[in-house]
């Protein structure tokens, strides 16, 4: 018997035992149940469709368990929780069960769920995609770029109730496709909730999408066609640059365009390129994160014998302007090599001091993205970006965000043969995640003659 995947409390899981769901109690609920670990069969097959409804029951009965009331909301007989067991018949509900109250809003649902939510995300994401992306979007806000302000289209959802939410309205809205799905996505779980709380009467998720949905929207930059007839899917073609892009987007530079791309910042004529290209090259020669290298001081580096090494312990967020802990909440250890190593003593400052930002703007404060989205690809203003115009003028193969640069390196040294557990170590990932996504299949490769 393997536990299931599934996102639910921590303290209840959904199990599959012999093709049948169960429910499986932490040992903290142990007194409870008479000093024994508790299962709670189902009286369900193990389907994808029952698996959901598995879920909204734990969700439920997790939140009566955890309620300071929860000797009264808490029904030992699972019959409060449409569940049909051989106790039924022998106990009573402590309580009566309440009838749902009016239906209520998305808005009202979506609120009562950011606040259920926000604990269980990192500030800059919870910030960054629910409270501003996906609420915008429920609210049918477009940002007018003119006006530096929100204003209303049709596509709100925000004040009809649940049962008349239509996905189709929320999909028609000026957004990207990645962002309204990751909305429905939230939104559905949002609705999950709700039921698993018995606030809603509605057996149907208003927010699954069936069927595909597909994207129309014309792009900033269109692709490439090769001589054979096919297209090169490097370019922006169908990647939102917004929610979590630099994870999700793994297209990489080859080896000559991250040559071109590191001299055009040294070589430039203007100050800003010039002064943003250690960082550049920083990040193509260790695929650290935006914000990592943001962050970075001198007190993390270690250059001397014996203690070659980068210590990536904390991340730089220019919205909230505040460090952080790096994304995947750990301190990683990146072991200098000789050409990282003569770059590092290269650019470093004699008299520099260990709280020093490795990279700072002119003004001495750290860069973030905005900043370097203004010299990397153009400032909204219209004047163009160094990685833009060389695209423009044909000396790389097509433009890529300046998160490629992490995508470059583990590309490139993922296929020259590095070690895959060092590869994903150093740079906070895992080696199914570099077989996966970095070491595609190399058209130019040939069996060897054995």
């Amino acid at each position: 018997m393997q536990a299931k995947s599934n996102h639910v409390p921590e303290t209840i899981k959904v199990q599959s035992d012999n093709g049948s769901l169960r429910l499986q109690f932490s040992t903290k609920y142990n007194p409870i149940f008479g000093g024994k670990r508790k299962h709670q069969g189902l009286a369900m097959k193990d389907t994808p469709e029952n698996f959901q409804k598995a879920i909204a029951i734990a969700w439920r009965i997790e939140e009566d368990l955890q309620h300071s009331d929860w000797q009264k909301l808490f029904d030992p007989t699972f019959a409060k929780y449409g569940l049909k067991t051989k106790y039924a018949a022998e106990l009573k509900l402590a309580t009566p069960i309440p009838d749902p109250g009016p239906e209520m809003t998305v808005g009202t649902m979506w609120e009562d769920y950011l606040i259920w939510k926000q604990p269980q995300l990192q500030p800059t994401t919870f910030e960054n995609n629910f409270l501003k992306t996906y609420t915008n979007i429920v609210k049918g806000f477009k940002w007018n770029n003119k006006q530096q302000t929100f204003s209303e289209t049709q596509y709100s959802i925000w004040d009809m109730p649940i049962s008349h939410a239509e996905s189709e309205t929320l999909l028609k809205s000026d957004r990207s496709l990645v962002q309204k799905k990751a909305t429905l996505v939230a939104l559905s779980e949002a609705f999950i909730r709700l039921q698993s709380l018995g606030k809603t009467k509605l057996a149907v998720n208003p927010f699954v999408i069936v069927g595909g949905v597909t994207e129309n929207k014309t792009n900033k930059y269109k692709p490439t066609v090769n001589d054979d007839g096919s297209t090169d899917l490097r370019w922006w073609d169908s990647v939102d640059k917004e929610t979590d892009s630099e994870e999700r987007d793994r297209r990489a530079f080859v080896r000559d365009e991250r040559d071109t791309i590191i001299n055009a910042f040294y070589e430039h004529k203007n100050a800003a390129p010039r002064l943003l290209a250690p960082l550049v090259e920083f990040r193509f020669l260790t695929g650290c994160r935006s914000g990592e290298a943001f962050a970075l001081e001198w007190k993390d580096v270690f250059l001397g014998r014996n203690k070659d090494y980068i210590r990536f312990s904390k991340s730089y967020n220019g919205r909230c302007k505040n460090m952080q802990v790096p994304k995947t909440g750990e301190t990683r250890i990146f072991k200098i090599y000789p050409k990282l190593s003569e770059f590092l003593n290269r650019i470093k400052p004699a008299d520099a001091k260990p709280t020093d930002l490795v990279f700072v703007k002119l003004n001495g404060r750290s860069w973030d993205n905005n900043s370097v989205k203004d010299v990397w690809n153009g400032k909204s203003s219209g004047s163009g970006g160094v990685v833009t115009q060389l695209a423009a003028d044909g000396l790389i193969n097509g433009y890529l965000p300046f998160y490629s640069c992490r995508h470059t390196f583990i590309t490139l040294m993922a296929h020259s043969g590095a070690d895959l557990l060092l590869l994903a170590t150093a740079c906070g990932n895992s080696i199914e995640v570099i077989q996966r996504h970095y070491l595609g299949v190399d058209t130019t490769a040939n069996f060897p003659n054995i």
